[in-house]
């Protein structure tokens, strides 16, 4: 499904130029759970950034499907990142002004779909992560699992093919936590969602059928 070849990040700040990512070789298939593990500030989020197609590389190539990322026009990688690649992140991102099913529909809104088929595809999904009692709810009135459960039913709208998932519990106590990485990985065995999620949590990333480690920039030991 996704395939990076000789990937490098390089960011200058300051006059100082910094090697975050130096030479990443990694193929996900479809239907995959990896776990990206390091240390704070080993380039666990750039990594996943480039995978997502949110950031170029500085070097190498990205291939999803067998497309070319890096010959892709913006508009066309809007289009990508929309439908077939979804996206959690540690915060949540969600909007305070709009409740639980507003939030999750966005993407479908964005994608042109009606507003009533978007609201039916969100409040199935809401209710797929176990939130059909909050639907109407906003942001502030929800607890933030549930919150982080809406992030993740916002991320799946448009049943992406590959969801990205960067400290997703890292707000989270340890209970809350475990529930949101074993609903990932329900969706995972159930419906064949590719998953990729960094974290610091071993644990947890012992739970995914891989398992990666930045040190150094470099993908230093893989486990299966």
């Amino acid at each position: 499904m996704l395939e990076l070849k000789n990937v490098h990040k390089t960011f200058k700040h300051n006059g100082l130029t910094i090697d975050v990512l130096k030479g990443i070789d990694l193929v996900v298939r479809k239907g995959d759970s990896l776990a990206v593990t390091g240390a704070s500030g080993v380039g666990k989020s750039t990594l996943l950034n480039i995978m997502g197609t949110l950031d170029p590389p500085t070097e190498g190539i990205i291939r999803f499907e067998n497309r070319t990322v890096n010959d892709m026009e913006e508009a066309e990688l809007c289009r990508l990142r929309n439908r077939d690649i979804g996206f959690v992140f540690q915060f949540h991102h969600l909007l305070p002004e709009f409740n639980a099913l507003e939030n999750t529909l966005m993407p479908a809104l964005i994608a042109r779909a009606s507003k009533r088929k978007s609201a039916d595809m969100a409040e199935a999904i809401l209710v797929r992560v176990g939130l059909e009692k909050r639907l109407n709810h906003r942001v502030g009135e929800l607890s933030g699992g549930e919150q982080q459960r809406v992030a993740i039913a916002r991320a799946l709208i448009m049943r992406p093919k590959l969801l990205l998932a960067d400290e997703p519990t890292g707000n989270l106590d340890m209970a809350t936590g475990e529930g949101i990485i074993n609903l990932l990985l329900q969706l995972n065995a159930e419906d064949g969602l590719t998953l990729v999620i960094a974290t610091h949590n071993q644990r947890f990333a012992a739970k995914m059928l891989h398992q990666l480690e930045i040190l150094d920039g470099r993908i230093h030991v893989e486990k299966r």
